[in-house]
C-alpha cells in the first residue's frame, strides 16, 4: 500500500471511530434527553460514518495501478467517492429539514413538544468541540495529500459541528425560555439543514465537472503554457487539452520543434517539458506529448 493511501486510511479511520462513538452517544442522549434535534443530529453523524466507510473502500480502489481495463489508472473512483459523500450530505440535510418542519407544524397546531434535558445540551456542546477538532485535523491532511475525498470528508465533519451548534442553540432555548419556546428545537434543526444541503451541493459540483471531463482552471492552464514555452528548444505548441483523473492531472499537447533535430534531441526536449509539468503538477500527472516539425514561415497556433 502506498504511503498516501496509508495516510488517507489512517485519517479516515480516526474519523470513523469518533463518528461511531458520537452516533451511539447522541442517539442515547437524544432519546433519554427528549430532544428530537439531537436524535436527528445523531442520524447526521451516522451519515458521517457511512462516508468514512465509502472513503476507505474507494480510496483503496483508486490507489490501484493502471491495468488492462483502466489505462489511466483508477483515480476516478476517488472522485466517485467524493460525489457519493456529497450526495449523502445533501440527502441528510433534506431529511433533517423535513423532520424539523414537521415538528414545527405540529407545534403550531397546538401539540406540546417535550422539553429537552440537560444531558442533551451537554452532549451537543461536546459534539461541537470534538467535530471541529476532527474537521481541522482531517482538512489539514486532505490538503497535504491533495485528496478531494478526504477534504470532502473533513467538510462532512464541519457540517456535523454546525449541526450540533444549531442543535445546542435550540435545546438551550427550549430549556431556558420555557414551554412556549420549545419550538426552537425543531426550528434549529430545520435551519441547520439548509447549510448541510449547501455543503453537499458544494462538494458535488466539482466532482460532476470532473466526471464530465471539464478542463483544468484557466490559472493552471496558463501555468502549463508558461512551462511549455520556457523549455529550451520548444518553438510553439497547440492542441493543449487538460482534465483531472482523481487527484492526478491528465495533459495532452502537440509541441513544435526544429524539423532538423535528431530524434534523440527531440525526445530530450519533450522529456524536459514532461519533467517541468510534473514538477509543478505532481509526479503522477498523465502527460502525452506529440512532436511536430516547426516551420519558421508559419505562425504557431495555440488551441
Amino acid at each position: 500500500m502506498e504511503l498516501r493511501e496509508r495516510r488517507i486510511y489512517k485519517v479516515t479511520l480516526i474519523g470513523s471511530v469518533v463518528n461511531a462513538a458520537l452516533i451511539v452517544i447522541k442517539l442515547i442522549a437524544g432519546i433519554a434527553g427528549r430532544s428530537s434535534a439531537l436524535v436527528a443530529d445523531g442520524v447526521h453523524s451516522l451519515t458521517d460514518f457511512i462516508s468514512d466507510v465509502i472513503v476507505l473502500i474507494f480510496v483503496k480502489i483508486a490507489g490501484k495501478p493502471s491495468d488492462k481495463g483502466h489505462d489511466y489508472g483508477h483515480g476516478k473512483f476517488e472522485t466517485l467517492a467524493t460525489l457519493i459523500i456529497g450526495l449523502i450530505l445533501l440527502l441528510a440535510g433534506v431529511g433533517l429539514g423535513v423532520e424539523g418542519i414537521s415538528q414545527i407544524v405540529r407545534s403550531l397546531r397546538g401539540e406540546v413538544l417535550a422539553e429537552p434535558s440537560w444531558i442533551a445540551l451537554a452532549v451537543a456542546l461536546v459534539s461541537i468541540l470534538v467535530k471541529e477538532i476532527l474537521y481541522r485535523y482531517t482538512v489539514r491532511w486532505g490538503k497535504k495529500l491533495d485528496s478531494d475525498a478526504v477534504k470532502a470528508n473533513a467538510w462532512h465533519h464541519r457540517s456535523d459541528a454546525i449541526s450540533s451548534f444549531g442543535t445546542a442553540v435550540g435545546i438551550a432555548g427550549a430549556i431556558f425560555l420555557g414551554q412556549k419556546y420549545r419550538i426552537l428545537d425543531p426550528i434549529a434543526a430545520a435551519v441547520v439543514s439548509v447549510f448541510i444541503v449547501k455543503s453537499g451541493y458544494d462538494i458535488m459540483k466539482p466532482c460532476i465537472s470532473e466526471l464530465l471531463e471539464s478542463s483544468l482552471p484557466d490559472s493552471q492552464v496558463k501555468e502549463l503554457e508558461k512551462i511549455i514555452m520556457s523549455t529550451p528548444g520548444v518553438r510553439g505548441f497547440h492542441r493543449l487539452r487538460t482534465r483531472k483523473v482523481g487527484n492526478a492531472k491528465a495533459i495532452d499537447l502537440h509541441i513544435k520543434l526544429d524539423g532538423n533535430l535528431r530524434l534523440t534531441e527531440a525526445h530530450n526536449i519533450a522529456s524536459a517539458v514532461e519533467a517541468g509539468i510534473k514538477r509543478r503538477f505532481g509526479k503522477n500527472s498523465i502527460i502525452n506529448i506529440h512532436m511536430e516539425p516547426w516551420h519558421e514561415s508559419r505562425n504557431t497556433l495555440k488551441n
